[in-house]
């Protein structure tokens, strides 16, 4: 039996019941891709929902303000992927008149959608022949076909790009597209694959030779970057608290937080004491300084490790335009800040 056949067979009794395979509509299936980025299903899935109800059209979104995006984008993470949705939605409302480019080649000119997600819009929306090549897809073919090409290399991508579309059958991109995908989501797995039960266990290479754990080939080693965040939780005398907004340009940018301090090292109660009063909060009268959890908080990001310590401190000023701290909530905050909030 041809690849492809045996491929789409197997898909087609074993996929998962997803609410954007059940549309061509370039709006869901775009909000679907750019969530699915860095994203397991299961976590993206209650997003999806959120925003079709929030956002129905994209005009819906288009008219939306950033914050209005980002606080209900809020624990997804990568969050510069929100910002060009809707950066994006707001060029397809106002400029194309909310109707989406219609080929690959355009697709691609949209802020946020690279390769793969103008493949995965055009093949699915479009019916245009062109192939998704994600992380599954990259397993899926090297074991199949023994290869070791480095996966983080520009011309390894063009390769399996190419045999893709050399197995796609033309007549129906789309399905093949999501059966390839779906096969090294639920099948072809990172680690440990039950080889017995797949269809392909007579005719994969990578089975007959030993070395499907061997496989794909990903040379490239992420360096991670150790930061060390201190977080001052103000409380004045009325309850009212401060934060403020993440301008500059990296992680978490336009996302709230309260006033920070980074170091470069965990620092002690006397470190911490001193900065505040001499350098964090001159102007105020610090009358209690608390580390509000007992252990440091480590968040990872896909290249940073964040050491966060969260720090309560009473001052005996009313601060000059303070929030309460239910009204705090309303506003977009990093995951891990929005969790401590909840604690409070």
């Amino acid at each position: 039996m041809v690849f492809h056949n045996r491929l789409i067979k197997w898909y087609l009794q074993n996929k998962r019941d997803l609410p954007w395979r059940k549309t061509a509509n370039p709006y869901h299936i775009w909000l679907s891709e750019i969530m699915l980025q860095q994203t397991r299903v299961v976590q993206g899935m209650p997003y999806f929902f959120a925003f079709t109800k929030e956002f129905p059209t994209i005009f819906d979104l288009a008219d939306a303000s950033e914050e209005q995006v980002l606080k209900l984008w809020q624990g997804l993470g990568y969050y510069s992927r929100a910002r060009n949705l809707h950066n994006t939605a707001k060029y397809i409302a106002y400029e194309l008149n909310g109707v989406f480019p219609q080929t690959y080649k355009e697709l691609l000119t949209l802020k946020g959608v690279g390769e793969y997600t103008a493949a995965a819009i055009a093949s699915f929306s479009y019916n245009e022949p062109v192939p998704v090549v994600d992380g599954n897809v990259f397993r899926v073919l090297s074991r199949y076909f023994d290869i070791d090409s480095d996966i983080m290399l520009p011309a390894s991508k063009k390769e399996f790009a190419q045999l893709a579309y050399e197995l796609m059958p033309k007549d129906d991109p789309a399905t093949f597209n999501q059966a390839i995908m779906e096969f090294g989501a639920l099948q072809c797995v990172p680690k440990n694959p039950n080889c017995n039960i797949c269809v392909f266990n007579e005719s994969c290479l990578a089975l007959q030779k030993k070395k499907v754990n061997e496989l794909p080939v990903k040379i490239k080693k992420t360096k991670i970057t150790n930061r060390f965040f201190n977080y001052f939780v103000l409380e004045d005398a009325t309850g009212n608290s401060v934060i403020q907004k993440r301008t500059t340009k990296g992680i978490w940018h336009n996302l709230y937080e309260f006033p920070l301090l980074e170091t470069n090292e965990i620092k002690d109660f006397d470190y911490i004491s001193n900065a505040v009063k001499k350098q964090m909060f001159p102007i105020y009268t610090i009358i209690g300084i608390e580390e509000c959890s007992e252990a440091t908080v480590i968040h990872k990001l896909s290249h940073q490790h964040l050491h966060i310590q969260f720090w309560k401190i009473k001052i005996k000023e009313e601060i000059k335009d303070g929030i309460e701290f239910e009204k705090i909530k309303t506003f977009p905050f990093p995951i891990v800040i929005y969790n401590f909030i909840e604690k409070l």
